[in-house]
Formats: C-alpha cells, structure tokens, sequence
C-alpha cells in the first residue's frame, strides 16, 4: 500500500533523484518536475498530498507555484502540504514562503532523510 502521493520538483536532477529515491524506498508514490511549469501542470494531474519545491527553479520559482496551488480554486478543497527547498535562508525570505502558502521552509545543504521525516510526520498527522 502506498504512504501517499509526493511531487518533488527541482532543477538540479541530483537532489530530485535522491528525494524521489529515499521517498519511493518509504512507500510514496513519488511524481518530478524540472521546472516550476511543469510542477504546477503535476500538481493539477497527479494531485499529491505533498509537494517538495525548490525555491529557484525556470519558468515559476517555488514561491509562485506555491501561491498558484494556494490560490486554485479546484485545489482550494485538497491543499497539499508544501516545502520549499532553498540556499536562501534568512528571515524575510523563510516568511514570503509562509506567506505564499508554504506549511515548511527548509535551508541547503539537507539531509534527504530530514524531509522524508517532514513528509511521514504531516502523513502521520493526518491519519
């Protein structure tokens, strides 16, 4: 049985295997996106429970596709728990991401095996 539905979306194909990776190996049924377009066309298709954004990414940063999934109004029922991935850790901006919808905030470099933590944490929550 799968643990539940997670987008991982990156422009660097490192972090975006390795994510999707250590996720598969727990049970997620795990969807990638290069590109923050892209993301957001798989947030609407594939509708994870989850979502794993890099802040800086082509076409959309993390920040505007979370504001889109936010501000959907088919998604607005079934808002997916967001996590934005960035090397931009000060203050400001740790709150423009809460401010455009993101439930977590987490710096580079991380441990993988932190954000599965997150993700079974908020899967746990909901149960």
């Amino acid at each position: 049985m799968s643990a539940g539905k997670v987008l991982v979306a990156d422009d660097e194909p490192y972090i975006v295997r390795s994510l999707a990776f250590v996720l598969q190996r727990e049970g997620f049924q795990v969807e990638t996106a290069s590109n923050g377009e892209e993301a957001l066309a798989k947030v609407r298709e594939f509708q994870p429970q989850a979502v794993i954004l890099d802040l800086i990414m082509p076409k959309m940063t993390g920040m505007e596709v979370a504001h889109a999934i936010v501000n959907d109004p088919v998604l607005r029922g079934n808002l997916p728990y967001i996590v934005i991935l960035t090397a931009r850790g000060d203050d400001t901006e740790r709150y423009k991401g809460y401010l455009e919808g993101a439930d977590e905030y987490l710096t580079k470099p991380f441990s993988p095996s932190d954000i599965v933590t997150k993700i079974k944490e908020y899967f746990m929550g909901r149960e």
